[in-house]
């Protein structure tokens, strides 16, 4: 595979931020690492490898960005609010930084999103804040409640990015409207102990009319394996 490592100085967070690109054409997906995860994490771990007939076809294009969770969630050295306020100067990035690079690049006005684990997490929180930029959610093992990192600690900020609590109470039809838009796959299995947070997402959307699809994988682990296995069949389905 083609493999660019790029690395810029973030006005969003105030430091340099790394990342790897892999491919050469096709639909922008970005992949999240998974909690305290590396730029290079998705080539570590095969996943990568697992995507390359995808990637070298032209299918699509993956761009795996570092994560700040060691300065934002797991951060237990500053108040929670600063948590969730470093955590917004991430997704800043991701709007005003690594968005516009996906659409120079590629010439799509939205790009995919996953993850697995605490990386489903930066995936589906991205996707329903900004469903306008969004045309795919694909969540593997996926865990979205936020409140175990606040010590007790909640405010508006805090509300606004957790999912399981802001998408029940979302009735803004023209937001919804964009939220249906995005085609999700849930991806989670028997031996996953995540899965109750992927059956609780699932049922939210239900209730919200959001189409979407829940799988239980016959590879449903919380691991590499079970990941390498579900993510080329979800990605398979953008040009399928």
């Amino acid at each position: 595979m083609k493999e660019d490592y790029v690395r810029w100085r973030t006005p969003h967070l105030s430091q340099d931020f790394e990342m790897l690109v892999f491919g050469h054409a096709g639909h922008p997906v970005i992949v999240f690492p998974t909690a305290l995860g590396r730029y290079y994490e998705a080539k570590a771990f095969g996943l990568m490898e697992s995507l390359a007939p995808l990637v070298d076809a032209g299918r699509i294009l993956v761009y795996c960005p570092d994560s700040i969770d060691a300065q934002s969630w797991h951060n237990r050295a500053i108040h929670p609010a600063d948590r969730v306020r470093t955590h917004v100067g991430y997704e800043n990035m991701l709007r005003h930084d690594i968005l516009p690079r996906t659409r120079q690049q590629t010439g799509h006005a939205r790009v995919a999103v996953a993850g697995a684990g605490f990386g489903s997490y930066h995936a589906t929180n991205f996707a329903f804040r900004h469903p306008g930029l969004v045309s795919h959610l694909f969540s593997l093992s996926g865990t979205f409640d936020i409140k175990p990192f606040l010590d007790g600690y909640y405010d508006e900020t805090c509300y606004l990015n957790n999912p399981p609590d802001y998408l029940p109470n979302l009735r803004d039809e023209s937001l919804l409207g964009r939220v249906r838009q995005i085609h999700i796959g849930l991806g989670t299995g028997e031996r996953d102990p995540n899965r109750a947070a992927s059956r609780q997402l699932s049922a939210i959307l239900h209730a919200k009319a959001v189409a979407h699809t829940c799988d239980d994988h016959p590879v449903g682990g919380h691991d590499w394996d079970a990941w390498r296995a579900m993510l080329p069949a979800y990605l398979d389905r953008i040009c399928g």
